[in-house]
């Protein structure tokens, strides 16, 4: 007896970068502005919403992390655009025959506050895979004052992606 293929899969990802002076600050291809002058230290421009969201999708397939796509020790993706790197997973995803349901996120932070810039978050990765706004969930949270976080040393990320056969 031969068992039915799985229509789904389910990936989960995450990621954190250290916050440091004198690099940009961006979070799901938003540029923003931390009081303190600081942005995520990384090789490529250190987006940990859009590297989490990446893990995930990779993970729902058992194909490894970004660094086996995208590896830190090659400058081809030194300061490289994480919204292009998403466009690439993209494609490799739907190669694979898969397409993405939807994404379930949150990125944990003191500050700055992520809540007004929510909605391009959403729009900007919704626009790089492809799929509806509806179906992209980024929530923000503080780790109010605890961890590497909540001492404002690095901003995390986790997320959750559903893939269907298509």
């Amino acid at each position: 007896m031969t068992s039915a293929k799985p229509q789904f899969r389910i990936g989960n990802g995450y990621d954190i970068h250290r916050l440091v002076l004198d690099r940009d600050l961006i979070i799901g291809g938003v540029r923003l502005d931390h009081p303190e002058g600081l942005g995520l230290d990384g090789h490529s421009d250190a987006d940990v919403l859009v590297h989490a969201l990446m893990d995930a999708m990779l993970g729902a397939l058992a194909l490894g992390d970004i660094g086996k796509y995208f590896p830190p020790d090659n400058s081809e993706w030194k300061n490289a655009d994480s919204l292009s790197l998403l466009c690439k997973v993209s494609a490799l995803i739907a190669n694979k025959g898969w397409k993405v349901v939807n994404i379930d996120s949150v990125v944990i932070a003191e500050r700055p506050k992520l809540k007004p810039h929510i909605a391009l978050m959403r729009q900007n990765i919704s626009e790089s895979l492809g799929i509806d706004f509806n179906t992209v969930a980024i929530k923000a949270t503080t780790n109010e004052l605890l961890g590497a976080e909540g001492r404002e040393e690095g901003i995390s990320s986790h997320a959750i992606v559903l893939l269907e056969k298509i």
